[in-house]
C-alpha cells in the first residue's frame, strides 16, 4: 500500500503519472485473479474492484441483466439490503435465463460450506446466473465455479475498503459508465488493490489446518453443525448462558466474539440465519460466533478453550 500511495495518481487520467498508476492497478488485478485461481483457461474471470463485498453484491444483484432475483434464506444481510424484493425459494420452475440466484459459499455465522458448485452445474441447463458471496472463503478454500463471485480483502488480512466482483463474462451485467471498464463509478482505490494482492499472495495462516481441527474437536459438543464445515467459523451454543452474557464475559477475558453477523451483533433479536437453519429459539439465544483470523495463534486457541470451559 505504501508503494501505491507513492505512485498515487488517478488511474483513469491520461498523463504519465496516471498511466503509472493504471499499470500498477492492472498488475494488482492480474495478481489477485491468479492468487484466487481465476486468471486462466475456463476459469479466467473479469475483475471489477469495489469498496468491499457489500458494494460488489449490490452491483451483481442490481446490474445483472437477469431481472428475477432469488436468494437463499441464510445470506448475509448485505444481500437483503441490495435486493430487498428478492424471492427466497428453491422452486426449480422459477429458474430460467432471466433469473439470478445468490447463495453464499461459506456461511458467515455457522461456517457451513454450501454446495455452490453442484448448484451452479444444475443451473446452467436453465440458463440462470449463479452468484456466490465468497467473502468468507476467498483466500482460505478453493472458490466455486459460479458465474459471479464476491470477495472482500479484509477477510483474508488485506486492507479495509477494497473488494471485488468477479464475473465470468461482462455480458452478464449492464454497464453504468464511469470507471472499471464502465461497470463501477468512483475513482479506483489503487493502493488498496495493491494491498489486497499482497495479502492474497502471502496466504499465511498463523495456525495450521490440523491446529484448527484440534480446536474444533475440543469444542465439538457445543458446535452447531449443518453439513460440510469450514474450519475458521464456528457457531458455539452454551448449555445455559445467554449470548449477550457470553459476549460480556469473553470480552473481559480478552476474546472478541459476536452473536450473529458482525453488522447485527449489537441487537438482541434472534439471528435470522440461525432461524433459517432451524435452530430452536432457546438454543439460538445461547449461541455465539467464533471466527479465526489469519493472525489467530495456536496459543490463543488454547486460551479460548480454557476460557470457554471455565464458563
Amino acid at each position: 500500500m505504501e508503494e501505491g500511495f507513492a505512485l498515487w495518481a488517478n488511474p483513469s487520467s491520461p498523463h504519465a503519472e496516471g498511466r503509472k498508476a493504471k499499470q500498477a492497478l492492472e498488475d494488482a488485478r492480474e495478481r489477485i485473479k491468479a492468487a484466487l485461481g481465476l486468471g486462466q483457461g475456463d476459469r479466467n474471470y473479469e475483475l471489477i474492484f469495489t469498496s468491499g463485498a457489500s458494494e460488489a453484491l449490490w452491483i451483481a444483484l442490481n446490474r445483472a441483466k437477469a431481472k428475477c432475483r432469488i436468494v437463499s434464506a441464510v445470506e448475509h444481510d448485505a444481500v437483503f439490503r441490495a435486493a430487498p424484493d428478492a424471492e427466497i425459494s428453491s422452486d426449480e420452475s422459477l429458474f430460467d435465463a432471466q433469473t439470478i440466484l445468490a447463495v453464499q459459499h461459506v456461511n458467515s455465522e455457522t461456517g457451513v460450506i454450501n454446495p455452490v458448485d453442484q448448484m451452479a452445474e444444475a443451473l446452467r441447463e436453465t440458463g440462470a446466473v449463479m452468484l456466490s458471496d465468497c467473502a468468507q472463503s476467498a483466500g482460505k478454500i478453493e472458490l466455486p465455479d459460479a458465474d459471479m463471485l464476491v470477495v472482500s480483502a479484509h477477510k483474508f488480512g488485506g486492507p479495509i475498503g477494497i473488494g471485488a466482483l468477479l464475473v465470468r463474462d461482462f455480458n452478464l451485467l449492464e454497464p453504468t459508465g464511469g470507471h472499471e471498464r464502465g461497470y463501477r463509478q468512483g475513482t479506483e482505490n489503487m493502493p488498496g488493490a495493491l494491498g489486497m494482492a499482497a495479502a492474497l499472495e502471502a496466504g499465511a495462516w498463523a495456525t495450521s489446518a490440523d491446529q484448527r481441527a484440534a480446536f474444533a474437536a475440543e469444542l465439538s459438543g457445543d458446535i452447531l453443525t449443518f453439513g460440510d464445515q469450514a474450519d475458521h467459523i464456528l457457531a458455539l451454543a452454551h448449555p445455559t448462558m445467554s449470548a449477550q452474557a457470553l459476549l460480556i464475559r469473553l470480552d473481559a477475558m480478552g476474546f472478541a466474539v459476536s452473536a450473529g453477523s458482525a453488522c447485527s451483533s449489537g441487537t438482541l433479536k434472534k439471528s435470522r440465519v440461525l432461524d433459517a437453519f432451524g435452530v430452536w429459539d432457546e438454543v439460538a439465544a445461547r449461541t455465539i460466533r467464533v471466527s479465526l483470523g489469519w493472525n489467530t495463534t495456536s496459543g490463543e486457541l488454547e486460551q479460548f478453550v480454557e476460557a470457554w470451559r471455565s464458563l
